[in-house]
């Protein structure tokens, strides 16, 4: 029986697609972008990511092009896309960015015009539809995260059309696993336990500070430590995970490590939850939706009720000394994408957006808020102040976004 058989054909039953099981979403995007895209490669992709994503494709043998966004949602704007460089894409890339979907419909439509893969990146968006079809099953592949939803803090999916390409895939991630191993097995199962006990006995605040005080985060700012010299050195290997290792593991060093019964048994159990969890998160959306600092794009997807998100995305003046305050609330507010991803990496490693100016001011003003605490993410905003953002529709004579009927500029 192939591994992770179980997990995931529970995946497969919730989206009605083939599913691989992976350690991680990161291991599972690592599988398609190598499957579909020869060396060389220049995928189409949203600046507003986490940097492990660019880290992947870099790792694939690929050339990263960051595409224009909507300051309302930091997703790619397909519209905003100049014509000359869809002519020169070989793959686009979503992001699902904090669970509000991609124009995918749009996105799959110029690939198939272009006769192009479109990978989904639907780490933070199970449970998300568009038009009542799941992202996920739009494009060529799907990467999904279990360690985004139900505190697993482990385990991902690939999602694919066939099954004979499921079986090929299993093949290639069969040949990147590395051993598993007792004491990361038993890691990996009690890190949520802790976390949750974090969070119930009230102890987020001690703790986050202490991790700060102690230096045990592995990141100092919001993006990790690029390395440009040693980076640029692994150039030399790629195709090649084990040459960007160092950079693709942060945050999750057992990425790719077999899983043993004990950790894939916790994550049947936790997987089960899965729907009680994206309930509770739309509850939470929809109290967000109606504060002062929720996005227009919000707004506009919860006439059909509220989206389930990983994370909401407001939008609030002074948002780093917001972050830093929150921490005295019990709050941390983690997965901020800042600054874009053609600022923090630069050409030699990107080919950076025609038009930046959306990315840079989305990455800038987002407080991404959990909407599993949602009521004292609120509270705690409403007692410091937080003033709400309002991105400019023209800068420098130049159309800067599209802002959502009703909106203001």
């Amino acid at each position: 029986m192939p591994y992770g058989s179980r997990l995931a054909a529970m995946m497969t039953r919730r989206i009605g697609r083939e599913c691989v099981y992976t350690p991680s979403a990161r291991l599972a995007l690592y599988l398609a972008l190598r499957r579909w895209c020869r060396p060389g490669a220049r995928v189409l992709m949203s600046p507003v990511n986490d940097d492990v994503i660019l880290f992947v494709v870099l790792a694939a043998g690929l050339r990263p092009v960051q595409a224009p966004v909507s300051p309302w949602d930091g997703n790619i704007d397909p519209a905003a896309v100049p014509e000359s460089t869809w002519r020169n894409v070989d793959a686009v890339l979503t992001t699902n960015l904090y669970g509000m979907p991609d124009r995918v419909v749009e996105l799959r439509r110029r690939c198939d015009e272009l006769g192009i893969p479109l990978f989904e990146d639907a780490a933070h968006a199970i449970g998300a539809h568009v038009d009542g079809q799941p992202i996920g099953t739009f494009g060529t592949a799907a990467a999904f995260s279990l360690s985004k939803h139900v505190a697993a803090m482990a385990g991902g999916f690939l999602a694919v059309e066939d099954a004979r390409t499921r079986r090929e895939l299993e093949l290639l991630r069969d040949d990147l696993l590395t051993p598993r191993r007792l004491r990361e097995d038993l890691s990996t199962t009690l890190r949520p336990l802790a976390r949750s006990a974090v969070r119930t006995l009230h102890l987020v605040r001690p703790v986050w500070r202490t991790m700060q005080r102690l230096r045990l985060l592995e990141r100092d700012d919001f993006r990790m430590a690029l390395h440009a010299p040693r980076l640029a050195g692994s150039a030399r290997h790629a195709p090649s995970l084990a040459a960007y290792e160092p950079w693709v593991r942060v945050d999750l060093h057992g990425f790719r490590t077999r899983h043993g019964s004990l950790v894939r048994g916790q994550l049947e159990l936790r997987m089960a939850l899965l729907d009680g969890d994206l309930a509770r998160r739309r509850a939470g959306v929809s109290l967000l939706s109606g504060t002062t600092w929720a996005t227009p794009a919000l707004r506009d997807r919860t006439g059909d009720g509220p989206p389930s998100l990983f994370r909401v995305p407001l939008l609030v003046g002074n948002r780093d000394a917001l972050l830093e305050r929150l921490v005295d609330h019990g709050v941390v507010a983690g997965y901020v994408y800042d600054p874009p991803l053609d600022d923090y990496a630069g050409a030699e490693f990107t080919e950076p957006s025609p038009a930046p100016e959306a990315a840079r001011w989305f990455a800038s003003h987002t407080l991404p808020a959990d909407p599993l605490v949602a009521r004292r993410i609120a509270d705690a905003l409403t007692k410091e102040g937080a003033t709400p953002a309002h991105p400019p529709t023209w800068r420098n004579g130049e159309r800067f976004g599209r802002a959502p009927e009703g909106a203001r500029g």
